[in-house]
């Protein structure tokens, strides 16, 4: 077999069981002295330490060791992708997130808008964060943008964030991020990370030009980077490769993104937390899996807010019982990657993962943590081997062999 879902495809069996993977964006941390306490250990966590208690812990390595995930890869290892087979630019997620139906000729990007100080140089990489009241305005006034021989969509995505979509004949999507990932210097200019996408560069500089141009005025959202450059790739379906109907209760749109990427059906999140636990609750009948994601354990952690992160953590654990009142067979909760406060960034570092199901083998850990974690039965392990154990444990998988 050449890949781990030809085993899955084989291996998949029919039944009731229903799984829950409840990911907390960039839930691992670091203490922010050394004999500190991590976020997760520092936040008050009753109901996750409850399943800890009965279900069975570990870490889980989003790509490689010593390898710091975006997103995307960190989600793709969960859902059972290998993050290094599949890479998939984040202009492609956040464009499917928005429900913008991308073409063999679309290139797509992932625009932040931020803020350039006289000079030209960043001063604001996220422009204050900008609310959608101003950012909307921002991306019609970019759609005006036109460049012979190439259509241009901009799209309003939410906050400071926004979509861009070349579309036109020999368009290539390998090109670099035009954000520098820091302040104090100017934006990146577009360039290649191998042949094929001359065109799409030289697109991009005439965007960037006319979006200089008629952002001038504009503060503090006065110039925008380009983020995530790529086209489309074939990818097979989450229902094909395990035989589950999933469902996905996202609220923000890159995440919506990557579950459509992957064929789940993408629900109507709300806005908050308790809404997602009522659409899981309205929707518990119809899917198989669910993949829940709440971001908020990630911003605060990119903003080096330690007491927020704790409290965010804290807004996580109150909704297990939300969770648990549907009676999943199988309820993982992890993270895509860890995003530690004192870092501001995300980091390689393992992320907490628990699963709890009845036929469990309890590792008799007190509670959820990194530190129980790394004293779990699940030991540490690849992200990508994640979906394995939850098909496992929901009886979703024939024996291997004779």
């Amino acid at each position: 077999m050449s890949d781990v879902h030809d085993l899955t495809r084989a291996l998949q069996k029919k039944n009731d069981s229903k799984i829950v993977l409840l990911v907390a964006d960039g839930l691992g941390g670091l203490p922010k002295n050394p004999g500190d306490l991590t976020e997760l250990e520092t936040a008050k966590t009753p109901n996750l330490d409850a399943l800890a208690q009965r279900g069975t812990s570990g870490l889980s390595t989003p790509v490689l060791p010593g390898i710091t995930p975006g997103s995307g890869p960190g989600h793709l290892g969960l859902f059972g992708y290998d993050p290094l087979q599949y890479q998939i630019g984040r202009g492609v997620l956040e464009a499917l997130g928005i429900d913008f139906e991308l073409g063999p000729d679309d290139v797509a990007i992932r625009g932040n808008f931020c803020t350039l100080d006289e000079h030209g140089n960043i001063t604001d990489r996220r422009a204050g964060r900008i609310g959608n009241d101003i950012a909307a305005p921002l991306c019609e006034k970019l759609n005006q943008i036109k460049i012979p021989g190439v259509e241009v969509f901009v799209q309003h995505v939410k906050e400071y964030r926004l979509v861009v979509v070349f579309r036109g004949p020999g368009l290539g999507g390998d090109v670099h991020d035009t954000d520098p990932q820091k302040t104090g210097v100017p934006p990146l200019v577009p360039e290649a990370k191998a042949p094929g996408s001359e065109k799409t560069i030289e697109v991009a500089h005439q965007f960037l030009q006319q979006a200089r141009d008629l952002l001038k005025n504009d503060s503090p959202a006065n110039f925008l980077t380009l983020r995530g450059i790529a086209k489309r790739p074939p990818i097979p379906t989450f229902e094909e490769v395990y035989g589950t109907r999933a469902g996905a209760i996202a609220v923000y749109p890159m995440y919506r993104g990557l579950a459509r990427l992957v064929g789940m059906d993408v629900l109507d999140a709300g806005q908050t937390l308790s809404d997602q636990c009522d659409r899981l609750k309205a929707a518990w009948d119809d899917y198989d899996f669910f993949f829940m994601h709440f971001k908020y354990t990630d911003s605060t952690g990119e903003d080096g807010n330690f007491e927020a992160k704790v409290q965010r953590t804290e807004e996580l654990d109150a909704a297990i019982p939300r969770i648990m009142e549907q009676n999943p067979t199988v309820l993982i909760v992890t993270g895509d990657h860890s995003t530690p406060s004192k870092m501001k960034s995300h980091s390689w570092h393992p992320v907490p993962t628990l699963i709890t199901a009845e036929n469990c083998r309890f590792d008799g850990r007190p509670g959820f943590s990194e530190k129980d974690c790394l004293q779990g039965g699940l030991g540490q392990f690849e992200a990508k081997y994640l979906m394995l154990m939850a098909l496992a444990h929901a009886g979703r998988l024939e024996k291997f062999g004779a």
